[in-house]
């Protein structure tokens, strides 16, 4: 579709967000949102027609792209046939929706719990964790994101935590493994897995391992930086809560539908856990939809008991005939596999290149369609690009840098001292060296705060 500019439309539709709309994460009287015109595909664009190529993925779940048209089909025939029923029922899209999610998830989660989001999908799998053992503390990680609401922005371990950590919460943090800025002084990817391994057990050990009901990790972090774990380390954090009695919670609510390559990223690691949970690219974002896949052994203890949970739109049939849609849609396209391939192929090899030309680039990670570049000042020492959640002036180095990107039509995912690089998983090997020649222009900004 080619983008008709109408000026007028666009500036009405600012005044109405600034009068009425009350943003996410952000100091209302500060931010200046784009007033969006429509999308299609890997792109999206203004009421002054000026198109920018999504490395955001919307908020990393269009992962089939904007308007496709059978997800788009299939929500509108959902609409003429069922708009709505409530989640006691037996629904055509909300069963199939559970059968083709369960088909694809590891092991015996063939149970599946729908919520309206990934954040809610959080809290549930953490309730169904702590009523399965009787224990109250939940572990999670200082680099991971794990959502907005009460539960989940306590388990979360970056920075948006804080002003609503009760340290009531029953959660205790640890450092996962990220060898890049290792607090374990490892110096291989062996060390730094036994090392945090061995961290991990510890903390278990001071913790009392019978106060503990549940292990949450990102299967891969996604927000926090996309820090693949070593080899061995999902596998051994399996063992110990197998030793413990712990149940393991995988949040694939990013990592999950294919951004890495796999219909799950749990699938590159060889690891099933007891719960995870899922949203976003399930359905693509069209509609909203999450939901946390069970173990049997999990769904049996509510098997005669009643699980004390639910949402009135647990499984919308709007949602879930997207869901549906979506997943044929990957299966019939081979999204997943374009994701692998492209990853291998495209992505990683110029990321690698980018980062031997620019000194602002110190490391370069990722897998699939879930890469990120850490920006530095100095690659010798590994001096963030900005300081650790940084705001206004301190964080001017990357917002020139995303600005840069932005007017040469590259809408990034910018993060503290990283930015992502998450385009949708069908993206073309064209439009991503479009994408990531905008990047090369974009990262001599960043070069210019290095020393």
């Amino acid at each position: 579709m080619t983008p008709q500019p109408s000026p007028e439309t666009g500036a009405a539709v600012k005044a109405a967000d600034r009068a009425h709309v009350f943003h996410s994460w952000s100091a209302q009287d500060l931010i200046d949102p784009l007033a969006v015109a429509g999308a299609e595909g890997s792109y999206f664009w203004d009421y002054d027609g000026t198109r920018y190529l999504d490395f955001t993925s919307g908020l990393v779940f269009t992962n089939i792209g904007y308007q496709h048209p059978k997800v788009v089909a299939a929500v509108q025939e959902q609409a003429a046939k069922m708009t709505t029923f409530a989640p006691a029922f037996a629904v055509e899209a909300r069963s199939e929706a559970a059968r083709l999610i369960a088909e694809r998830t590891p092991g015996d989660l063939d149970k599946i719990f729908f919520t309206n989001g990934g954040a809610d999908a959080v809290e549930h799998a953490v309730r169904m964790a702590r009523l399965h053992t009787g224990r109250p503390k939940v572990l999670s990680a200082y680099r991971s994101y794990h959502g907005g609401t009460q539960q989940a922005i306590n388990l979360t371990g970056d920075p948006r935590r804080w002003a609503s950590d009760s340290a009531g919460a029953g959660v205790v943090h640890f450092w996962a493994p990220f060898l890049y800025r290792s607090r374990f002084y490892a110096e291989t990817e062996e060390q730094e897995c036994a090392r945090a391994l061995e961290h991990l057990e510890t903390t278990i050990a001071f913790e009392g391992p019978g106060t503990v009901a549940a292990i949450i990790l990102e299967t891969v972090p996604g927000t926090a930086g996309i820090m693949v774990p070593p080899p061995g380390y999902l596998a051994g954090v399996r063992e110990l809560c197998d030793k413990y009695g712990i149940v393991f919670i995988l949040d694939e609510v990013m990592a999950g539908f294919g951004r890495t390559g796999e219909w799950f990223a749990a699938d590159l690691f060889g690891v099933v856990p007891d719960l995870m949970t899922f949203a976003k690219g399930v359905n693509s974002g069209y509609v909203p939809l999450g939901g946390v896949a069970i173990s049997q052994k999990i769904a049996e203890t509510f098997g005669k008991r009643p699980y004390p949970g639910g949402l009135t739109y647990s499984g919308h049939p709007l949602a879930c005939a997207a869901a549906v849609a979506t997943i044929n849609v990957m299966a019939e396209e081979g999204v997943v596999e374009n994701a692998k391939r492209l990853g291998e192929s495209v992505v990683g090899p110029a990321l690698a290149e980018l980062a031997e030309r620019h000194p602002s680039v110190g490391e370069v990670r990722g897998v699939g369609m879930f890469w990120a570049l850490d920006l530095v000042r100095n690659r010798e020492t590994r001096e963030p690009l900005v300081p650790y959640n940084a705001a206004g002036e301190a964080n001017a180095p990357m917002a020139a840098f995303a600005a840069a990107a932005k007017q040469r039509g590259l809408w990034p995912f910018v993060n503290m001292n990283r930015t992502h690089v998450v385009p949708p998983c069908n993206t073309t090997e064209a439009e991503l060296k479009e994408g990531l020649a905008a990047l090369d222009a974009a990262l001599s900004v960043a070069d210019e705060h290095t020393v």
